[in-house]
């Protein structure tokens, strides 16, 4: 089993910090990426909108997430080993490996801990980005949004992204 990955927020607060610290990151990724497409300060005024950045950090905190990689029985072996983690399974049943995120605490609340996967045969590449954005929308996106249990919001952004 390989372990990828930094990010593993242990609380819907800590969620929403790490979330937080990605807009100067979010920023200069759309401000390099527009720079080689040649965009001009017209331009780059009217099509960065504060989605566009949301977006991009969305993204990121996706992509930063920790994910185990193994074999099925690899990926059996720990849910036997952490029996407070409920499946969120995607792909086939008749493929040897899966990539994994178990997520710290119930997004909703209550209930069981998930731990979303995904299986993969060929494909590791393919199947760690579609994990990162399951996890994000199924766990994390309610949680930065504001939209969880404690009532919680975020600390509201300009058009920027800026807090």
């Amino acid at each position: 089993m390989d372990t990828e990955g930094t990010l593993a927020p242990a609380t819907p607060a800590d969620a929403r910090e790490e979330y937080a610290t990605l807009v100067p990151a979010a920023k200069v990724a759309v401000r390099e990426a527009t720079k080689a497409m040649s965009f001009d300060r017209e331009e780059y005024a009217e099509r960065v909108t504060g989605e566009v950045i949301e977006t991009v950090r969305d993204a990121l905190f996706a992509s930063l997430l920790r994910v185990h990689v193994g074999t099925r029985e690899e990926y059996e072996a720990w849910l036997d080993d952490h029996p407070e983690y409920e499946s969120d399974m995607a792909g086939s049943d008749n493929v040897d490996n899966v990539v994994w995120h178990p997520v710290a605490f119930a997004p909703d609340g209550d209930g069981p801990k998930p731990v979303v996967a995904a299986t993969w045969q060929a494909e590791r590449e393919a199947a760690l980005g579609t994990l990162r954005r399951r996890a994000f929308g199924r766990a994390y996106r309610p949680v930065v949004t504001g939209d969880d249990e404690d009532g919680t919001e975020p600390e509201p952004t300009d058009e920027a992204g800026e807090p």
